[in-house]
């Protein structure tokens, strides 16, 4: 018998259409945006199905509109595959991601898990639009280079810069302040490595979401979290986590901490998963995954 885990994407998964078509033929799944905009204020199929782009790849909407979108296809799997939901044995999800899985393993209700992920979109919006910043995806070196390439570019501009998204092998990403950003990819293109700016608001998951990191802790004090079904692989350190100390406390440093995702994975398939369902919008995590291993069996379930 395989063992099935669920894989949950992160923001940059948007885009302009997603869910619609899910909303419009399956209850469970309209409801779930219903409770939404009830909640937000805001019709956040409406901007899903109709954009516009810019609207919609904003952090304080993306958050929740990923978040969203991903349960909706989780509602999908149910129906088409509910074997595989009820085999599924443990969960993981990309740095917004970690939210859904969690929802899906019970550690928090949908309506908390709606006010966390709101909450956090909004303070790292405001984080991001605080300081000059951004995220560029190095392509082609091993950690260990990108990690000397980071310390020569921090050296000639100062300030924060930050190894940030672990993703796979050949794929890391680099987060921080503008200047500090603009002199990597001086750097990476001066000898002719490949550096690729990310569409994202600001240097996520480095010490400058340090405000959003904050107001992050003071939201997760206010919602319940239970001990969840299934064990959910944290990405701060690359382990499951079950009980609401331990996840809570995951949750908070994330923000500022890198996303070890590659090795999250790799622990999963350790402990033995060998059947992976990526469920929400893109095809991210499965392309990343067969970086990791190119015989992974993935299915990918859209939004």
């Amino acid at each position: 018998m395989p063992k099935i885990a669920f894989l949950f994407p992160g923001q940059g998964a948007q885009f302009v259409g997603m869910a619609g078509a899910l909303a419009a033929t399956l209850p469970a799944a309209k409801a779930l945006f219903d409770r939404a905009a009830t909640h937000l204020g805001y019709d956040l199929l409406e901007v899903c199905v109709n954009g516009p782009a810019e609207r919609l790849n904003t952090t304080a909407v993306s958050q929740p509109a990923i978040f969203c979108a991903s349960l909706a296809a989780l509602e999908q799997l149910k129906v088409t595959d509910p074997a595989a939901v009820e085999a599924c044995a443990g969960a993981a999800g990309l740095s917004l991601g970690e939210y859904t899985a969690l929802v899906f393993a019970g550690a928090l209700s949908f309506d908390d898990g709606l006010a966390v992920v709101a909450e956090r979109g909004r303070a790292m919006q405001a984080a991001a639009e605080a300081t000059p910043s951004g995220m560029v995806s190095v392509i082609g070196l091993d950690a260990a280079e990108v990690e000397a390439l980071v310390a020569e570019a921090r050296g000639a501009a100062g300030g924060t810069l930050e190894v940030a998204n672990l993703l796979c092998p050949g794929n890391t990403v680099v987060s921080g302040a503008a200047a500090g950003i603009d002199a990597l990819v001086r750097l990476a293109e001066s000898r002719d490595l490949r550096a690729v700016r990310l569409a994202v608001a600001g240097a996520f998951h480095t010490d400058l979401m340090k405000p959003a990191d904050d107001t992050l802790a003071a939201t997760l004090r206010g919602v319940e979290v239970h001990s969840s079904r299934l064990p959910v692989w944290s990405n701060v350190d690359a382990r499951p986590h079950a009980g609401p100390d331990a996840i809570r406390a995951a949750l908070v440093r994330q923000v500022v901490s890198p996303v070890l995702w590659e090795a999250t994975v790799r622990a999963m398939m350790a402990a033995g998963f060998d059947q992976f369902y990526e469920v929400g919008p893109g095809r991210v995590l499965a392309g990343l995954l067969k970086r990791v291993h190119r015989k992974a069996d993935v299915t990918s379930v859209g939004a």
